[in-house]
Parts: C-alpha cells; sequence; structure tokens
C-alpha cells in the first residue's frame, strides 16, 4: 500500500489548489481525481467565473478575497500564465433589493471603493446595458473582473507536481477509513494511506461525507453562449443583475461576437451528480433570453453553445470548511453554493493549514460545520 503525508480527494478547482499549497510546504501529497482533468462534469469549467471584493453576500468574506487576490497574482507571477482579466464589474438592483444594499455594506465595513453610476454615467460608459435608474442603481467595482478557469486549473495542478505532488487521475474513492493515527483510502483501482486526508469532494461531497450528513443539495445550472450583432462587448466589464425574476450575470465578448450569460437562481435539484441532463432544454434559455431582450443591446437570441454546471448548496448558500468532527486528521471544503471559485487560491491555502496544523488564521469561523449542528 502507497503512503502518503495528505491524500486530497478531488482534483478541480479547491483540490488543485490545496494539493498546490500542501506540496509547496514540502510534505508528500497524492491527489486523487475520480475523471479526467479538466473535465466539464462538475462545478469548475465553463470557461470564466467572476472575481470580487465587495461581497453582497456577507462582508465576512472580504478578508478571504483579499488573500485571494494576493494568491491568484502571486500564482499568476509564477506560473508566467495570465489568470485574471481585471475588467471592472457593474453590478445591478434596485435600492430594496439584496444585492446592491450587500455591496455597499461590505465596501464599508472593509474600505472599498465602489462607484455609483448614473444612467447618463452607464450611457456614456457602458451603452450596451439598458439599465433604467427608476428600476436600478448601478455600481461599478474597477478591481474586479474574471478568472480564466482552465488556466487556474492548469496552474495549480502544474505547481504541485513541479513540488512534487502525485496527482492520479480515473480514481474513484469508494472508502476512506480512519486507521489509528492513519486514514486509508480505497479507489476502483488501489489503496492508499496517509497520516492525513482533505475532502475537496464538490458536488460527490455528500456521499463522500456520508457519516456527516451534512445538508447538501446539488443543483442543475446551465451556462450559455450567445451571439452578438457586432463587437461592441469587447471592451465591457463583467455584470450582474438583480431582476424580478432572479439573479443574471455574464461577461465580455472573449471569442468572436460571443459572449456568456447565465442565470444565477433557480435551477433543478439533482439527485445523483452522476446523471445529469446536460441536453439544453427551453427552460434553461427562455428566462435568459428574457434578460437578454430587457437588458442588453446588441445580443441575439441565438445560443452558440452550452455547458451544464453543478452548484452544491448549503442551506446558506455559505461554504463549509472545517475538519471532521470525529476525526482530527480529516478536513474538508464543500458547500460552495455557486460562488466558490474566485476562492480557490485561499482556500487551498485554508485547508493546507487545517490539515498540517489543525488551525488557520484566515477568518472562517462563519463557515465552519458547527452552524448546522447547533
Amino acid at each position: 500500500m502507497q503512503t502518503y503525508d495528505v491524500i486530497v480527494i478531488g482534483l478541480g478547482g479547491m483540490g488543485s489548489a490545496t494539493a498546490c499549497h500542501l506540496a509547496r510546504r514540502g510534505v508528500r501529497v497524492l491527489g486523487l481525481e475520480q475523471h479526467h482533468p479538466f473535465h466539464d462534469l462538475g462545478s469548475s469549467h465553463g470557461d470564466t467565473r467572476i472575481i470580487r471584493k465587495a461581497y453582497f453576500e456577507h462582508p465576512d468574506y472580504v478578508p478571504l478575497l483579499i488573500r485571494a487576490y494576493q494568491l491568484w497574482d502571486e500564482l499568476a507571477a509564477t506560473s508566467k500564465t495570465a489568470l485574471f482579466e481585471r475588467c471592472g464589474l457593474l453590478l445591478a438592483g434596485p435600492r430594496s433589493g439584496h444585492v446592491v444594499p450587500g455591496l455597499y455594506r461590505a465596501a464599508r465595513a472593509h474600505g472599498l471603493p465602489l462607484e455609483t453610476f448614473s444612467e447618463a454615467d452607464l450611457a456614456e460608459r457602458y451603452p450596451m446595458f439598458d439599465l433604467p435608474s427608476d428600476r436600478y442603481e448601478s455600481v461599478f467595482e474597477a478591481d474586479a473582473g474574471y478568472l480564466d478557469i482552465h488556466a487556474c486549473l492548469k496552474a495549480h495542478l502544474d505547481a504541485a507536481e513541479q513540488a512534487g505532488a502525485t496527482l492520479l487521475y480515473g480514481q474513484r474513492v469508494v472508502e476512506w477509513t480512519p486507521d489509528g493515527r492513519a486514514v486509508v483510502v480505497k479507489t476502483g483501482a488501489d489503496t492508499f494511506s496517509a497520516e492525513r486526508l482533505v475532502i475537496c469532494g464538490g458536488s460527490w461531497s455528500a456521499s463522500i461525507l456520508v457519516d456527516l450528513s451534512i445538508p447538501l443539495t446539488v443543483r442543475r445550472k446551465v451556462q450559455l453562449w450567445f451571439a452578438t450583432e457586432d463587437g461592441r462587448y469587447d471592451g465591457a466589464p463583467v455584470y450582474g443583475v438583480e431582476a424580478s425574476d432572479g439573479f443574471f450575470y455574464g461577461f465580455p465578448a472573449i471569442a468572436s461576437r460571443e459572449i456568456k450569460v447565465a442565470h444565477h437562481t433557480g435551477g433543478a435539484n439533482v439527485a445523483d451528480p452522476d446523471r445529469v441532463d446536460r441536453l439544453l432544454l427551453e427552460d434553461d434559455v427562455a428566462p435568459v433570453r428574457r434578460f437578454i431582450g430587457t437588458h442588453l443591446r446588441g445580443v441575439t437570441d441565438r445560443v452558440m453553445r452550452h455547458s451544464v454546471c453543478l452548484y452544491t448548496m448549503t442551506p446558506d448558500e455559505h461554504f463549509i470548511l472545517d475538519r471532521h468532527p470525529n476525526h482530527a486528521n480529516v478536513c474538508f471544503a464543500a458547500g460552495f453554493s455557486g460562488h466558490g471559485f474566485k476562492f480557490c487560491s485561499v482556500v487551498g491555502s485554508v485547508m493546507a493549514d487545517l490539515a498540517l496544523t489543525g488551525s488557520t488564521e484566515e477568518p472562517i469561523e462563519f463557515l465552519r460545520l458547527s452552524r448546522f449542528q447547533q
């Protein structure tokens, strides 16, 4: 049986970052992934993810984001790869809604600069958006943008291997068992042992952590790419709108005359992440077409391509980062609820802390499992 210091289950966004941070700290790391690298069956795919600091979901995320920015920039420098495009972020919503008040709350708490756009400002700078001021307040965050998912994954995986990690693919974990001061992990092909275990199972977390009965649900979400009429979205920022029928978001044109737009809210629950309908359904497209028709100028209703993503949801839509309550040498990251990828760099560091020392200096108390066990 092959033995390591730490085994990491799952090599998506969180697992790849965790393997990287552990290996760079000089420990013998084994990363296990059930699929091939860069697969599109979970949550770490779809070209791009938004990154931002003025976090309307909860101000307590902001210190983690400040550290995540630092770590993404360091990874970009060491990998000599462009990971983060700072094109700015425009968020809009009603003044009495969730998004705009949350933005200002986070900005006030952490001294973050934001710019409020009048309708005239918006028309001058970004005329592709139709966001009337009698319905929306439009707020711009300059130090925001998007991450290149494939580049981020590759940079973390490459860095992990360069630091000595062993990464194995096609290794579906069927069982993990505490064995004295070690943990034995069985896959469909082999058995491994390590002093410590980190579980970054994505949408498969509930089945890997079945003994904890973590309240996770998996939601099917579709990302869509639409044809544009011209090149006006070449210089657009990332954007998000809290509309009457949900929260929608999109990106500037990265490929020629094509933009990604998606509906963040809603989505059907998935009973089994191994059995997901990946065909494009009319119900997937209709609300996004309505959003485009109302709020985006110069975008056709023609879908160029689509991708099915899985959101692993907690009841409060906040993450879970913690040690296993019954096994001190096991820790896990789960339930990123559709807004976690931007945190991969710092989550990897946090999980390395928890695995090696049992604690972290990062402010994660609000993300502990205990909040669901009180």
